[in-house]
């Protein structure tokens, strides 16, 4: 699975690998942790159609394990080749192997989330923006909340590198966990 979504788009975000709803549905970002992405979009006026989206990984690691160093090897030239076809002026990198893998340092995305970077990707300029994989609010309801801080960034971000006015969307509140409420529910992804 290669990507989705818009070939002219300024801003693109590249996730780690196809989890098992994608492997079945080909599209990446269709299980819970694309319908939060969804929302995350809704939340700055956006849609999966103004942006485009890929992974590091092209097919699904056996049991949804981490990819190993050769399957990102075997992979990173189809995802270098996307970003210079699509020309994104903003890649938000989501978690730690996008993240590794486009910056070229090792910095894990909690030392790095919410900074962007200038990096030179395709022999184009490009920022980077680090944040954290929608599938961490998932686990950890609190992240939530940044999360939606670190997307509130992304239309100035695009802004500063297309010169156009900035979106400005506010999200609505985040829903406070509760102890009784599993995460996904909390999320509104059931």
């Amino acid at each position: 699975m290669f990507g989705v979504g818009d070939p002219g788009a300024d801003l693109m975000f590249v996730g780690e690998a196809p989890g098992f709803h994608e492997d079945k549905q080909g599209y990446p970002f269709v299980g819970q942790a694309g319908k939060l992405l969804d929302k995350l979009l809704a939340g700055i006026g956006l849609t999966r159609e103004d942006v485009y989206i890929a992974n590091v990984i092209k097919c699904r690691p056996p049991g949804n394990r981490d990819p190993q160093p050769d399957e990102i090897e075997a992979c990173e030239s189809h995802l270098f080749r996307q970003i210079e076809l699509i020309e994104p002026k903003l890649i938000a990198t989501l978690g730690n192997f996008a993240t590794k893998l486009l910056s070229g340092k090792p910095h894990g995305i909690t030392r790095v989330h919410g900074q962007p970077q200038e990096a030179t990707l395709g022999g184009r300029p490009v920022t980077l923006y680090p944040i954290y994989h929608p599938a961490a609010a998932l686990y950890t309801p609190a992240m939530l909340r940044t999360l939606e801080d670190d997307f509130r960034r992304i239309p100035d971000l695009i802004a500063e590198q297309t010169g156009a006015p900035a979106q400005v969307i506010p999200f609505p509140a985040a829903t406070e966990p509760t102890a009784s409420t599993p995460p996904a529910e909390q999320l509104g992804l059931f």
